[in-house]
């Protein structure tokens, strides 16, 4: 079953015509043909099972035969994300994607290579959501997690961003394991946000205004992980923890 996206503000009456770009991939990539059934995704919890009504290179229309709501997760995850060189925050985009966290916050700091004005941090931020899109038709995530704009470390801490819990990977021997956070705090956390250093992870002042804003170090192992390992390790013990 071949799965497409169009946002909810699109998927609107008993007909659904999928965009520019995911008519091409429709009609020329997987050469859907009328009478075929696919999927929507609207990024909101809501999943159409469609036929396939008729196909053009720039507008495939689908006619919805039913519908899925899933609700979201209890407790949205925001990976806040150091970010890394090269590609490998595609890489961290997709597969905590995959994992069902709500929001990617990339996060500039002292250590990150990266170095982007306000038109670079857009186009990026553009690029990375399609990323979190493409994963999503991929795995059938019905929910699309939100990728903002990266930010240095002092814009982020003077907002007024409020978690009920808020953990940060530390090095530097004070963490301590995710469920001894989760044993002592009072009933099941709302929201979550996980702070991911970069490459020569945080600076010893950005972790202590990391941690003096709320976040409580947490440890990894004993092993030094790079920082792709880290997000989806750390994403994954956190999922883990809170389906329980």
């Amino acid at each position: 079953m071949h799965r497409f996206y169009l946002p909810p503000e699109q998927c609107r009456g008993p007909v659904l015509t999928l965009d520019e770009r995911e008519s091409h991939h429709a009609a020329d990539v997987l050469r859907v043909r009328p009478g075929g059934e696919v999927t929507v995704l609207n990024g909101a919890g809501i999943e159409f099972l469609c036929q396939v009504k008729d196909v053009r290179r720039k507008a495939v229309n689908l006619t919805i035969i039913s519908q899925k709501n899933t609700p979201p997760l209890p407790c949205p995850v925001t990976l806040v994300q150091s970010v890394p060189k090269g590609k490998l925050m595609d890489l961290i985009i997709q597969k905590s994607t995959e994992l069902g966290v709500a929001r990617i916050l990339p996060l500039l700091t002292e250590r990150v290579t990266t170095h982007l004005d306000d038109a670079g941090a857009g186009h990026k931020s553009i690029k990375w959501q399609q990323v979190a899109i493409e994963a999503v038709k991929q795995c059938g995530q019905p929910w699309l997690p939100q990728v903002l704009p990266p930010v240095d470390l002092k814009q982020l801490l003077s907002r007024p961003e409020k978690w009920d819990m808020v953990f940060v990977g530390s090095l530097q021997g004070d963490g301590r394991h995710p469920r001894e956070h989760f044993n002592s705090f009072h009933g099941k956390p709302k929201s979550l946000a996980l702070w991911i250093g970069p490459e020569g992870d945080f600076t010893d002042e950005e972790l202590d205004a990391i941690r003096a804003s709320g976040a409580l170090p947490i440890t990894l192992g004993p092993l030094v992980l790079r920082c792709e390992t880290a997000a989806l390790y750390a994403l994954s013990i956190v999922q883990y923890e809170l389906s329980f």
